[in-house]
């Protein structure tokens, strides 16, 4: 029997390379492997974004484009946005009754994104009780494995001991143990080498055009220790070097023997890896052109999800009420 894997993502703004080798690429091979359900999550992004909170309806359009462009098929999955499964919520509020609140005060991700994050005001309820909806998030559809990186596994252990606990105090073994799925995510870092992020505008996106994929890798942030153009690089600290690894393996060896033999300048490397990145995402190009001009085809593609994702939804909690009632 094939097993439900659950994951999601925020609909906060453009998706770019880094959630493309991070997470598309995996999620497009689980979709012959595992029975998936795929969630926009925007109850998630309201916590952090409630402030700016139009944008979520047209971001999360935005970002499925983007997965059909890279491949997701809805045919073999089910693609759904938190919102419109009302039993979210439902059962976040009854998760929410038995979670220890030293628990969510001890969330290693909590107080580091309060403490890093001071252009918004995170000191809210909702926002502490964010890891409660991400247990009800995976639960609800009853997922036995999510697919994270090693760095998330106390995420999902939070998510087990609210389900244990649920089990315990309700005398039950409704909820059994969900297991990870520990991905394998490509060192990739922004254009500037700092961590890859939207805030940082430092990404190139699914959405850009080859200009722009042009305009941004010309700006990219080199060797720094490469100062004239007969310096010998340093392609292992160069972050130009590390996208070849990733989107063109086998030009590796290539633009190693160039680069510690100065045989080209950076300017030259950063034009021919422009290209390299344009022909690499030129089919995603092309897909995302095509739906983007009918996004009403995508909201049809979501209510379908609603749809198979309600029936799952609606019959855990008919059952989780059984066993609480």
């Amino acid at each position: 029997m094939m097993k439900r894997v659950y994951s999601a993502m925020r609909p906060t703004g453009k998706l770019h390379l880094g959630h493309l080798v991070g997470a598309l690429s995996n999620w497009r091979e689980f979709q012959d492997k595992y029975h998936c359900v795929f969630g926009v999550a925007d109850w998630h992004a309201l916590m952090g974004e409630y402030e700016n909170s139009k944008v979520l309806k047209e971001n999360t359009v935005d970002m499925v484009i983007d997965w059909l462009a890279c491949g997701l098929d809805p045919d073999r999955a089910i693609f759904c946005v938190q919102s419109h499964v009302p039993e979210h919520l439902e059962l976040q509020m009854i998760f929410s009754c038995i979670t220890p609140l030293g628990w969510l005060e001890r969330n290693p991700t909590y107080k580091e994104q309060l403490r890093e994050i001071t252009t918004r005001d995170l000191q809210t309820y909702g926002f502490l009780g964010y890891p409660v909806l991400q247990a009800a998030d995976i639960l609800l559809y009853k997922a036995n494995a999510v697919p994270i990186g090693e760095d998330q596994l106390p995420h999902l252990e939070l998510t087990r001991e609210i389900s244990r606990r649920f089990n315990h105090i309700f005398k039950t073994e409704y909820f059994t143990d969900c297991e990870a799925i520990l991905t394998q995510t490509p060192r990739l870092l922004g254009l500037d080498g700092r961590k890859m992020s939207k805030s940082y505008q430092n990404a190139i996106n699914l959405a850009d055009t080859p200009d722009e994929i042009r305009a941004k890798v010309k700006g990219m942030f080199t060797d720094p220790q490469r100062l004239r153009l007969k310096d010998p690089g340093h392609p292992d600290e160069c972050n130009v070097f590390s996208y070849y690894s990733i989107f063109a393996p086998e030009k590796t060896s290539e633009v190693r023997e160039w680069c510690v033999n100065a045989q080209k300048g950076c300017t030259d490397c950063k034009k021919i890896l422009a290209e390299v990145l344009v022909d690499y995402l030129k089919p995603i190009t092309e897909r995302r052109e095509k739906y983007a001009k009918d996004r009403a085809k995508v909201w049809d593609i979501l209510e379908e999800g609603r749809k198979k994702a309600s029936l799952i939804a609606k019959q855990t909690i008919a059952e989780i009420k059984e066993v609480i009632f």
